[in-house]
């Protein structure tokens, strides 16, 4: 099963986006380190995300807390990042990738881009866009990650 990775994900609107597309799909949404935000009942319940019940959310306070279970349970750890070499699309994925994304105005750290065993990036044709919305970048590669898979053509 393919899992999402928030590092340090600080816009709300951001993040119920990439909570609602996992919900949709049934991948698990990990959130790590500082949020730029609050992740309550009563938070949820006042913005409304009535699908919030569908989200399979797991907090980790920090990369060591998050490196932990995720050696546990396996895997490779996939980073998407404008630094990356590699397009989305030519990259094979597996069914147990965790796929990363860092902050919204930052990206990933160095140093937690250096414990990943791949950093893709999702191409873009004008020189002058530096990046996509958060959610837009977890949209794009979890669909094409899943349909990799094959995990799209049951429910067409």
């Amino acid at each position: 099963m393919l899992k999402i990775v928030l590092y340090e994900p600080q816009i709300p609107p951001n993040t119920g986006n990439i909570a609602r597309t996992c919900a949709a799909l049934k991948t698990e949404l990990h959130l790590v380190g500082n949020l730029g935000f609050e992740i309550s009942d009563r938070a949820v319940k006042r913005a409304g995300l009535d699908y919030w019940p569908y989200v399979d959310l797991h907090q980790h306070a920090d990369w060591t807390a998050f490196k932990k279970i995720q050696t546990q349970r396996g895997g490779r750890l996939i980073a998407f990042s404008v630094k990356g070499k590699s397009s989305h699309t030519s990259y094979p994925f597996q069914n147990g990738d965790w796929l990363l994304f860092g902050q919204e105005n930052k990206g990933l750290p160095p140093e937690i881009m250096a414990n990943c065993d791949e950093i893709l990036r999702i191409p873009m044709i004008h020189p002058q866009v530096r990046s996509l919305n958060l959610s837009v970048s977890v949209a794009v590669g979890l669909y094409e990650a899943k349909r990799q898979l094959g995990e799209l053509t049951s429910i067409l």
